[in-house]
């Protein structure tokens, strides 16, 4: 087993906490709160209350939601490329400024530590990690989540079958295993905070307006 020291030393510390530091503000960047208000919608306070591209098409319209989708989706992918690039951040470390920017995405400095679940970015993450092996799993994921959207379950059966498809795909093609149980852990750890929210926007379903395009923006 290896200790701290010899963990730490695969990496290197100063671009790591860099690559945390710009991972957390470009996740944190309020896509869907921007978008939404252009459109006199405060997202927080309509549909399901998260800053998501899903509340997004919902609430304020098919075109704005894409756009949330894409914009999300390419948070992800940026921080990973921004982390590989600077050196040092490599194998299974890249999970750290993964989670950072999801960690962004959930609590976003600029909208008072609200936002969305954060899925799409670490979809944009996914894909970034691992190129074709992550597209590939990723579609399976969506094609798995629209067949099912009346089965009890649906979320979690995509994400297992997303990562089990990029599993198989990785072993394939002799890829970093390391790596692929961090970005499954995280994975998890992304659905179990969004299963855990939604449960509890339930509970307070009252506070929220289910009518969100006819509400104003503050």
């Amino acid at each position: 087993m290896q200790s701290v020291s010899e963990i730490l030393s695969s990496v290197d510390i100063s671009g790591l906490l860099l690559a945390i530091v710009f991972a957390y503000v470009i996740g944190a960047l309020p896509l869907a709160d921007r978008v939404s208000r252009r459109q006199g919608v405060n997202i927080f306070r309509a549909g399901t209350g998260l800053a998501g591209s899903s509340n997004v098409m919902k609430s304020v319209g098919r075109k704005s939601g894409s756009v949330v989708f894409l914009g999300d989706l390419a948070k992800g992918i940026i921080v990973v490329i921004f982390a590989q690039r600077i050196g040092g951040v490599e194998d299974a470390w890249i999970v750290v400024p993964a989670a950072a920017a999801v960690v962004g995405h959930w609590n976003s400095v600029f909208t008072l530590l609200k936002g969305g679940d954060g899925l799409a970015t670490l979809g944009g993450a996914t894909l970034a990690v691992f190129g074709v092996a992550g597209f590939v799993g990723v579609a399976v994921a969506g094609l798995v989540a629209l067949g099912g959207q009346k089965m009890p379950y649906t979320s979690l059966f995509s994400v297992i079958s997303g990562y089990v498809t990029i599993a198989v795909i990785n072993a394939m093609t002799g890829g970093d295993m390391r790596t692929m149980a961090a970005m499954g852990t995280l994975a998890f750890i992304g659905f179990g905070h969004a299963i855990l929210g939604h449960a509890r926007r339930r509970r307070g379903a009252p506070d929220i307006e289910m009518t969100g395009a006819e509400q104003p923006a503050e």
